[in-house]
């Protein structure tokens, strides 16, 4: 292997001070987005990535695949909203989900919204979707090139015309509508000066009410908090129309505040005021809230609040902790419908809304719950289902005779019977048991000469359970194995399992997944060079620590739109929000944890492996700044042949609503990136 020529990158004399230590930062100049210099490296690095990408064999044979195969209809699970029932669908390669319109749940039905005809190469995505309590406005956000930005507008659901109302600069947020229909509360942001849309804070986050037929200049302020600028709100007005519930969160931590006011024109009353625990608004009663928490109770329980007798010696539990982690809870049919997490994977029950438990509703396999809708009046509940094997089905549950039917199940080109999912469980550094997914053919050996994707996360409470996607076939049909790592910093386990995975402690995450890479190689499902490693965003952070600590156990990596900057990352666009699950640099202990696995700052001379990072020009979640830093530094600190290179895709983001198109051409250029690396077979 020849090493490659990197395109020159120089450095810069940028050295902070961090209380006594000194830390170089010669690639600061990379933050400036916009600079002429910054997009001649730009150019300059994507043509380097894609004059070795395509002259690896099977690159095209790839792409056909994943095009074949992603090819089939899908479906979302139907919901209803004012006698009138809704649907996702997508005939294949649409770039974009189109949302449909139906007088029942079986009817063919007719587009309301097509985002593909916003533009021309589908890079305008539908970002948010809230229909009236009347059936007869649809409150739809827009955003372009895979920004977070949304731009709200109304449709009429009849008449399928636009009124003429723009909402603007909203982040974060879902519209939801007062109760006789005339307009809806929304989250905002002070409009960002030109050139920061896509680096500058946010900070201060609005609700405000907007009224149709009317200009956003006349909005009305509905509640803001000058003094905590990082508060965020999330707007909800209950389904009988008699309260709007806010939900205050400061940043990423789980933990909220609830806020509630009586509408039209009541003022907000702190129900919970102080940020204990989570706090999610499952629906209410009259002055009865029902609530999803884990105040006293770690993996999740559901309490009623009387909101006329609020002090906490009146809460009550209504369905009490469990073994497994309750996750989420839908009230439909007058009762709840709670889902759980078993060893990572789901379970769905059903609960009186006295707690009475009203037995379990059987899903196909051990896999996960993509959407779970129904309302309190329904008499069904739709749900689509998904595992590894098992292609998004949408089902509907009958109350009344206990028993689901699948309402479209998509027909795949492609055998699952010739593959298995299994589960085993991994011990970490600190004797830890560490659940971990593998998909495999049934008839495997293992010899250790298995390609072998690792995939994880690993934070932020968000757990990795089995689900499908298309581009997992066609690593499974060049004979690969998955295997997905349930680390600590997920929600698997509840929010112990989370907290065990933050700030100082987050260094176990690494060592989980480090574990999981250990056991594939000791159980002789492959070794070091067929092993590549994945993950995005947090995910991305989890790969380049990994490869920076252990730059010798991987045979490729693929980090994509992570966070590589540990010392800075709070300072650019909604980074300050993961303080709570990071720590800041600017505390002097929470410092030194980040500055000794930060993978900007730990890219030692060392021989690393094939490694293609992975980023959007347009990304304003985890700016790319991040990844072009980590690039150059990686680039500099290669000791070895290895290509070490970037790969920026130019108008997208951090990834929701990236067109089919871009995603297929994406997974392509990994597939075969790590191929190469692999030294698999080119054409199969």
């Amino acid at each position: 292997m020849t090493k490659l020529r990197y395109p020159a990158t120089h450095t810069v004399e940028q050295v902070d001070d961090y209380r006594g230590t000194l830390v170089p930062d010669p690639y600061r100049w990379l933050e400036d987005l916009n600079a002429p210099e910054t997009q001649a490296w730009i150019e300059a690095q994507n043509a380097l990535t894609f004059s070795y990408l395509e002259q690896i064999p099977g690159r095209e044979t790839i792409r056909a695949r994943l095009t074949e195969l992603w090819n089939f209809p899908r479906f979302g699970a139907p919901f209803k909203r004012g006698g009138r029932t809704f649907q996702f669908r997508n005939s294949g390669l649409q770039n974009q989900d189109v949302l449909y319109v139906m007088a029942t749940p079986g009817d063919e039905g007719r587009v309301l919204l097509d985002p593909n005809t916003l533009s021309d190469d589908g890079t305008v995505a539908l970002t948010g979707v809230d229909v009236s309590g009347d059936g007869q406005w649809l409150a739809y956000a827009v955003s372009a090139s895979g920004s977070d930005w949304k731009t709200w507008r109304v449709r009429n659901i009849e008449t399928g015309m636009d009124l003429p109302d723009v909402v603007a600069w909203s982040k974060f947020c879902e519209a939801s509508w007062l109760p006789d229909s005339s307009g809806f509360f929304y989250g905002r942001y002070t409009a960002p000066e030109a050139g920061t849309e896509y680096a500058g804070t946010n900070y201060h986050k609005k609700v405000y009410l907007h009224r149709l037929n009317t200009s956003q200049a006349e909005d009305v302020l509905v509640y803001e908090r000058p003094d905590h600028k990082e508060w965020g709100f999330y707007t909800e007005v209950t389904d009988d129309g008699r309260y709007l519930v806010l939900l205050v969160s400061q940043g990423t931590d789980r933990r909220n505040c609830v806020f509630y006011k009586t509408l039209p024109d009541g003022e907000f009353a702190e129900l919970i005021p102080t940020f204990d625990a989570r706090f999610n608004f499952i629906g209410n009663t009259g002055s009865e809230f029902y609530f999803l928490t884990d105040f006293h109770a770690p993996r999740g329980q559901v309490l009623v609040i009387d909101v006329e007798r609020p002090a906490r010696e009146h809460w009550q539990t209504l369905i009490p902790e469990a073994a497994d982690t309750l996750e989420d809870v839908t009230l439909a049919h007058g009762e709840f419908v709670a889902r759980y997490l078993h060893n990572a994977h789901h379970r769905l029950l059903r609960f009186g809304l006295d707690g009475a438990p009203r037995g379990e509703i059987p899903l196909p396999t051990p896999g996960s719950l993509l959407e779970v809708h129904g309302r309190r009046e329904d008499v069904e509940l739709f749900y689509t289902f998904h595992s590894f094997l098992y292609p998004p089905t949408v089902y509907c549950y009958d109350f009344d005779h206990a028993a689901s039917e699948a309402l479209a199940a998509p027909n795949l080109d492609f055998d699952a019977t010739a593959y298995e999912t299994e589960q085993v469980f991994v011990t970490s550094k600190d004797g830890t048991q560490v659940p971990m997914f593998l998909v495999h053919r049934r008839d495997w050996h293992k010899d250790g000469q298995n390609p072998t994707l690792l995939y994880g996360y690993g934070g932020f409470n968000l757990a990795q359970p089995p689900v499908f996607m298309v581009w997992r076939l066609v690593w499974l049909e060049m004979g690969g194995v998955l295997a997905v790592g349930n680390i600590r910093g997920g929600a698997e386990y509840g929010e112990a399992w989370h907290e065990a995975g933050t700030v100082h402690k987050k260094q176990n995450v690494f060592d989980d997944f480090i574990a999981c890479a250990e056991y594939l190689i000791e159980e002789k499902i492959t070794s070091t060079p067929k092993l590549v490693i994945e993950g995005r965003s947090n995910g991305g952070l989890l790969v380049g620590a990994c490869l920076t600590q252990h730059p010798d156990l991987f045979g490729a990596a693929l980090p994509t739109v992570g966070v590589m900057d540990m010392l800075r990352f709070h300072k650019f666009t909604i980074g300050w929000a993961w303080v709570s699950d990071y720590g800041c640099a600017d505390d002097p202990e929470q410092f030194k944890t980040l500055y000794a696995y930060s993978p900007l700052h730990n890219a030692k001379p060392a021989s690393y492996p094939p490694t293609l990072i992975l980023t959007g020009d347009h990304d304003d979640r985890v700016m790319p700044a991040h990844s072009y830093k980590f690039a150059a530094a990686l680039q500099a600190a290669q000791q070895g042949d290895a290509p070490v290179l970037i790969r920026i895709q130019t108008h997208a983001g951090h990834g929701p609503g990236k067109p089919t198109a871009v995603l297929i051409a994406e997974r392509a250029d990994m597939w075969a990136f790590v191929a190469q690396a692999l030294g698999m077979p080119g054409e199969q």
